[in-house]
């Protein structure tokens, strides 16, 4: 159905944009440095879950739609800026106003990521599809890259379901490769000072992929 070349180009592509370091890398990581492993697999779960739709929707011809309307686009990156600004300013707030309490910092930190449901798959499945959906590059990058690979006398959903399985295997397995990082690095993040610094990173790396997404760039 596709060619092996193909195959193999596509999975080069999206296996390099799985490794660049970005907002997955860094939710996935800071959730798993805290402890919280059921927490990280939720957010895996919900980023994957997110990346199948985008695939699914991308194959029907629907984020075609979305990348043409001007408005639709807008309002999807404009929702995803400021869902990225909140969440990022709100982990970044909570640093600096527990700074001086050190027992205080991961309650804190955690509560601004919306960890009140704290090492629960659910929660972090939410957090997870939430910030890959509202991330409308995700659908630019599929718009114009899974079409090519899509064979012209077959299923494009089928094809495009297989590409986007590709996809995500590929970034499961970076997530078990953070994951296990995160767990023998956990005792030296654990440490109250650590944690912060860890929150403040991740926090203006959210925040700072929000203003990316709102100025366009």
């Amino acid at each position: 159905m596709i060619a092996i070349n193909a195959l193999g180009t596509f999975s080069l592509m999206v296996g390099l944009l799985t490794l660049t370091p970005g907002l997955d890398t860094a939710l996935v990581l800071r959730t798993a440095a805290l402890g919280h492993r059921r927490r990280a697999w939720g957010v895996v779960l919900g980023i994957q879950s997110g990346t199948l739709i985008w695939g699914v929707l991308t194959s029907l011809g629907v984020t075609a739609l979305l990348t043409a309307s001007h408005l639709a686009y807008a309002i999807l990156r404009w929702a995803g800026a400021a869902y990225l600004v909140w969440m990022g300013g709100r982990l970044l707030w909570a640093t600096w106003r527990t700074s001086g309490d050190e027992g205080a910092t991961g309650s804190g930190a955690e509560a601004a990521v919306g960890a009140g449901a704290s090492n629960t798959l659910r929660g972090g499945w939410r957090q997870g599809i939430a910030t890959n959906l509202l991330n409308p590059k995700m659908g630019a990058f599929y718009v114009a890259v899974l079409p090519q690979f899509l064979p012209a006398h077959a299923s494009h959903l089928a094809a495009g379901v297989l590409l986007t399985g590709v996809h995500i295997v590929l970034a499961v397995l970076w997530a078990c490769a953070l994951i296990a990082l995160a767990r023998v690095l956990r005792d030296r993040l654990q440490r109250p000072s650590m944690r912060r610094l860890l929150d403040r990173i991740t926090g203006t790396v959210i925040a700072a992929f929000g203003l990316r997404l709102a100025l366009g760039e």
